[in-house]
C-alpha cells in the first residue's frame, strides 16, 4: 500500500468506495475530529438543545451514530431522567461493535445495526443525525425525512448537521478552498486531502442550505432555524 491509498490516521480510501467499516472504526473518532470543524463544539450545543425536548421516558435517536460519541454524551446529560431510551443506529457493525465496547454499562443506551430508513422507530421526542443524512442517498432522501417527522411527537425535535453546498459556483469555490486551507492547517498533507475527495465520489452527496430546508419543509416541518453555521458545515434545528 502507498500513501495514495490513505486519507489520514492510516485509513484507507480508495477511489468511490469510501467506506465506515472495516479498520475505519478505530481511528474514526480522531479523523472526524481533524476533519469537521467545531466538530465537538456541535456536539456541546446538541446536548444544550435537547434539554429542551427531553422529557421522563422520552425515546430518542442518534441516526448514523457512529462510535456512538454524540449518543452517550446525551444519555450521560439526561441520566437523572427517568427511563429515558437513547438508541443508536449505524448500518455498519463494526462501528457499533466499537460504540458497545466504548460505552457498555451506560444507562438507558443502547446501539443497534441496522439501516436508518429501514428501522422501525417508535414515537420519539428527539432524534439527531450529526453528518450522517449527506450519506444517504438523494433517492430515498427524502422519505428518510419523512419517517423522521412520521415518528417525532407534537413538539419533538430534529436536529440535523449536515456539509452543504454554496448557492452558486463563485461563493462554492470560496467555501471549498477555504475548507482545504482548514484541512491543511490541521495536518492532512494534499495527497491525503486528494485521496478522501476522490475516495468520496458517490458516497458522499451534500445538497445545499435550500436543497435541505426543502426536503424538510415537504415532510411537514414548519418551524425550522439555522443553529450553527461554518463555511461548509450547517446545524439546522427543525420542531414538529
Amino acid at each position: 500500500m502507498t500513501d495514495h491509498e490513505f486519507a489520514g490516521q492510516n485509513i484507507r480510501a480508495r477511489e468511490a468506495a469510501w467506506t465506515f467499516g472495516g479498520e475505519t472504526p478505530a481511528s474514526f473518532s480522531e479523523h472526524v475530529k481533524k476533519s469537521v470543524p467545531f466538530y465537538d463544539a456541535g456536539h456541546d450545543l446538541i446536548c444544550k438543545l435537547s434539554d429542551y425536548f427531553v422529557k421522563d421516558q422520552s425515546v430518542c435517536y442518534d441516526l448514523g451514530t457512529s462510535t456512538g460519541v454524540l449518543a452517550a454524551k446525551l444519555a450521560h446529560r439526561h441520566t437523572r431522567r427517568p427511563a429515558v431510551q437513547w438508541i443508536g443506529i449505524d448500518r455498519e457493525s463494526a462501528m457499533i461493535e466499537q460504540a458497545r465496547t466504548e460505552y457498555a454499562g451506560t444507562t438507558g443506551l443502547e446501539f443497534v445495526v441496522d439501516d436508518i430508513n429501514m428501522y422501525p422507530y417508535e414515537a420519539s421526542d428527539l432524534i439527531t443525525a450529526y453528518y450522517t443524512v449527506q450519506f444517504v442517498p438523494p433517492a430515498i432522501r427524502q422519505d428518510l425525512f419523512n419517517r423522521v417527522f412520521q415518528t417525532l411527537n407534537w413538539g419533538g425535535a430534529f436536529i440535523l448537521y449536515e456539509k452543504v453546498r454554496a448557492c452558486d459556483a463563485r461563493f462554492h469555490d470560496i467555501i471549498q478552498t477555504l475548507y482545504t486551507d482548514y484541512k491543511l492547517d490541521q495536518g492532512y498533507t494534499p495527497t491525503e486531502i486528494i485521496n478522501k475527495t476522490r475516495s468520496l465520489k458517490g458516497v458522499l452527496e451534500p445538497f445545499s442550505t435550500q436543497g435541505n430546508l426543502d426536503l424538510l419543509k415537504r415532510a411537514g416541518f414548519v418551524d425550522i432555524i439555522t443553529v450553527f453555521k461554518y463555511l461548509c458545515f450547517e446545524g439546522f434545528l427543525a420542531i414538529k
